[in-house]
């Protein structure tokens, strides 16, 4: 009998070790891992504005970048030739309602963000950043584009997620891409 006493006693002693050791608190005072989601960015816009007129460059993909339906690509207004336009980009997702605007997430994590204007050879356009993060690398939120010579070509904007900074351009930058979209434009 006592045999299986002290057989009950030691596994009662086994079991509460067992317990003991299994729920022990992880002490390394370590936070979880926060996970930032990629937002969803359904509608990116471009909007070019100078005294001779307005010019909107939207790209809208109303099921997601991962639904069957294609993007809808408008250019609203005329790129003048030999003009200077202020730009600014926005970036929504549209499968809220309202809207959630992905512009301001983006200026909140400037550090992390940089969007880059790239046109095709031959078409007659440059950019230059009028906006930059904490240590002076530039964002491109707000841009300024100026015009050349009629032409027409591709013009992509690219909204790149953790990109290397500084970099010389869209090649080295690296990140991920969140967007991008390219327009076929004329500058007239």
């Amino acid at each position: 009998m006592k045999t299986i006493k002290s057989m009950k006693t030691f596994m009662i002693a086994l079991a509460a070790g067992i317990i003991a050791i299994s729920c022990s608190s992880d002490d390394d005072n370590t936070p979880p891992e926060v996970i930032n989601e990629e937002e969803v960015i359904t509608t990116l816009r471009v909007q070019l504005t100078n005294t001779a007129g307005n010019v909107t460059l939207q790209s809208v993909d109303s099921d997601g970048e991962d639904g069957p339906n294609p993007p809808v690509i408008t250019i609203v207004g005329d790129i003048m030739a030999n003009t200077t336009y202020n730009g600014t980009v926005a970036f929504l997702n549209e499968t809220e309602s309202p809207a959630e605007d992905i512009t301001e997430e983006v200026e909140e994590e400037d550090d992390e963000h940089q969007v880059f204007y790239t046109p095709a050879a031959g078409l007659n356009i440059t950019t230059e950043y009028g906006n930059f993060d904490g240590d002076g690398n530039p964002l491109g939120t707000v841009f300024t584009l100026t015009t050349g010579d009629a032409s027409d070509g591709n013009f992509t904007v690219t909204l790149r997620h953790e990109p290397t900074k500084p970099n010389t351009g869209l090649a080295d930058a690296g990140g991920e891409t969140d967007i991008e979209v390219t327009f076929a434009v004329t500058v007239q």
